[in-house]
């Protein structure tokens, strides 16, 4: 036998080595998957009844195509004859807190959820909410759709960034995670935690970031990855058609924290008189062709440009705050509640220089379950960033308990 013929299928037999180490070391989804209560509610729905609503609440890794539109493709598969409505209520940059305050307007648009797919960790660690932020919103998120349906069947998913990565190489749980994943723990929510498992097996040499998953907005591929994950968890929650079995409803306890968004709400702005500083233009559209989100073009916004002059808003709950579209010019606010102290907000964000971004700035969020005044006027200051001193008000927000 020659040389070159030697070396040659010694490097193919290398190489036939490498690939049946890689398959052999293929980590299983399932270690990656928290399975607690069983999503028996809205299978015996799909299943029995033929009808069900799936919403997929989260930021742009749920609004984006590819493993959401698998998952419907899934359950569309597994029950034929099922009529569904599937929600896509996925916002870019939003994370838990709007979430909580968003929900009635755009998860409950249709009515009560059967089955809620929820994902924020990307988005509450990129847009440094803090921990009692997160245990809020996310809690509010759960105790909202309960409330609504108790029977309603809710999955957590963790996603991956290049942070979370990092936490996991150093054997740490990133926080936003630990924190979610202790609501889902007191209200008995299934979870899968995709970040571990695109970070394990990055590790284990199935995939690189690089050149296969590509980003926190995953290929075509990292797509794949997420949905077979999603696809083996619900096949290992849906092992059987619980025979006999009713649909009964989830216990809702104690609140882990009194002051979650369980209720929150947003509401137009809609002086009912003409407050001088402040412009309520019906149709508005950014002049300097900087990109926004989607509704937060034509629609109608408050728009406050001269420092000082004050707008009111009345309200009754235990949190207010408002969402905005921070742009190039977004400027820094003073605001009061109950004629309390004026505090300073500055509304420019890192992303702001580019897009009209959509943020929820939550202002006061320990107040007692009353009525209260908003008080907000423009400040003469600004972020030195800021082409402006410009507040334009898309919503009001504000979590009132039942």
């Amino acid at each position: 036998m020659k040389k070159a013929t030697r070396i040659t299928l010694y490097l193919l037999s290398l190489l036939l080595i490498t690939v049946t180490t890689k398959a052999q070391t293929k980590l299983s989804s399932e270690k990656y998957h928290i399975h607690r209560s069983a999503l028996k509610n809205s299978y015996l729905k799909f299943a029995n009844e033929k009808r069900g609503r799936v919403v997929f609440l989260g930021g742009s890794i749920t609004h984006n195509p590819g493993w959401r539109d698998s998952v419907c493709n899934y359950l569309t598969q597994k029950f034929p004859d099922t009529e569904f409505d599937f929600i896509n209520a996925g916002i870019p940059s939003m994370g838990s807190t709007p979430a909580a305050f968003r929900f009635g307007r755009d998860v409950l648009k249709n009515g009560p959820v059967d089955l809620l797919f929820e994902e924020a960790s990307v988005n509450d660690d990129t847009n440094h909410r803090k921990p009692e932020e997160i245990t809020r919103g996310m809690e509010g998120i759960v105790r909202h759709a309960l409330t609504e349906n108790p029977a309603c069947d809710i999955v957590f998913m963790y996603f991956v960034d290049p942070g979370k990565m990092e936490h996991y190489q150093a054997g740490e749980i990133p926080e936003e995670i630990q924190l979610q994943d202790a609501v889902a723990k007191y209200y008995d929510i299934s979870a899968i935690n995709l970040a571990q498992e695109v970070t394990e097996r990055i590790d284990a040499g199935e995939f690189d970031w690089k050149n296969d998953f590509k980003n926190l907005h995953p290929s075509p591929f990292g797509q794949n990855i997420y949905f077979q994950s999603i696809k083996t968890f619900l096949e290992d929650q849906w092992t059987n058609d619980f025979p006999g079995a009713k649909i009964t409803e989830h216990d809702i306890p104690d609140a882990i924290d009194e002051y979650s968004y369980s209720n929150g709400k947003l509401v137009e702005p809609n002086p009912k008189k003409t407050f001088k500083g402040w412009t309520m233009i019906e149709n508005w559209q950014p002049e300097d062709k900087k990109g926004t989100r989607n509704n937060y073009i034509d629609v109608p916004i408050l728009e406050g440009t001269y420092p000082g002059k004050v707008i009111k808003f009345h309200f009754k709950g235990t949190a207010v705050g408002i969402a905005v579209a921070a742009g190039p010019d977004a400027g820094i606010i003073e605001y009061s509640v109950d004629n309390h102290p004026w505090k300073k907000q500055d509304l420019y964000t890192e992303w702001s220089n580019s897009l009209h971004l959509p943020w929820y700035y939550t202002l006061e969020n320990e107040l007692k379950d009353r009525s209260h005044t908003l008080q907000i006027r423009v400040s003469e200051d600004k972020n030195s960033e800021s082409l402006g001193n410009v507040c334009r008000i898309r919503y009001f927000f504000f979590n009132a308990k039942k």
